[in-house]
């Protein structure tokens, strides 16, 4: 009650198609002309609880889970979800960059994302990389299936501390030259990043990603330049500036 529903776009989505919907850890499928196959990834533990909530749906079924960000990518892919649940805190990959990576291309997966930070910079960006709503960990088992449905036929639904702002409102006020900056690195240098600030080191990173050492030096070096940062201390601080990482309050 009280939280906002937006008309983003219609989606024209035929009576009787199986609605598939991800959230980060968990899956959630359903069926029928409201049926949902979701995926559900979390980080914490309030987010399980809602995972449990969510699936006492008539028309909804856990189908999956995955534990990091990066994991979320593969199981998509795998999946084919119609949509995502996605806590922002999240190791390997944040839910900011998975949101980005899994919203692109024509047949892309619907994102909520769902964590205890009303800051609107969070949300912002959120909304920027493609998000279709943003629910507080507070919410209830009805506010965030609402938000799922409202996702799933081409809204955005924003919870009710967020409503009095339209989502244009909310990704112009993050357009600033910091997100220039990151736009201009590659998928593999925030990947990098994020793992980097995290503390890993560069052979701990290129296991990790499947990849050389001396690769994952090159992209350290890269995305060091591109942001102007010089040491581990500015990795860090950019890292929860920009929300790759979070403070729990």
């Amino acid at each position: 009650e009280g939280a906002r529903v937006i008309d983003y776009r219609d989606w024209g989505i035929p009576l009787g198609r199986r609605f598939r919907a991800l959230k980060l850890w968990f899956v959630i499928r359903s069926y029928g002309v409201e049926g949902l196959k979701a995926m559900i990834a979390r980080h914490i533990d309030w987010a399980q609880e809602l995972a449990d909530q969510v699936a006492q749906e008539a028309d909804f079924e856990l189908v999956g889970e995955c534990d990091n960000g990066r994991d979320v990518l593969r199981r998509v892919e795998e999946l084919e979800p119609d949509a995502v649940l996605l806590d922002l805190k999240m190791p390997g990959l944040n839910g900011l960059e998975v949101t980005r990576q899994i919203t692109k291309g024509k047949n892309a997966p619907r994102v909520i994302i769902l964590s205890m930070y009303a800051d609107e910079a969070y949300v912002g960006k959120a909304l920027q990389n493609g998000a279709a709503g943003y629910v507080l960990k507070d919410c209830k088992r009805e506010e965030l299936v609402r938000a799922i449905r409202e996702a799933l036929v081409g809204r955005h639904y924003l919870s009710a501390p967020l409503a009095d702002r339209s989502v244009q409102e909310l990704v112009d006020n993050v357009q600033t030259n910091a997100d220039t900056l990151y736009e201009s690195l590659t998928t593999r240098e925030r990947e990098v990043l994020q793992l980097a600030a995290e503390g890993y080191g560069n052979k701990e990173i290129g296991e990790r990603l499947f990849i050389s050492h001396r690769t994952v030096e090159t992209h350290r070096a890269n995305f060091m330049r591109k942001l102007n940062l010089e040491s581990q201390a500015d990795v860090v601080r950019y890292a929860i500036q920009r929300g790759i990482l979070t403070v729990d309050p």
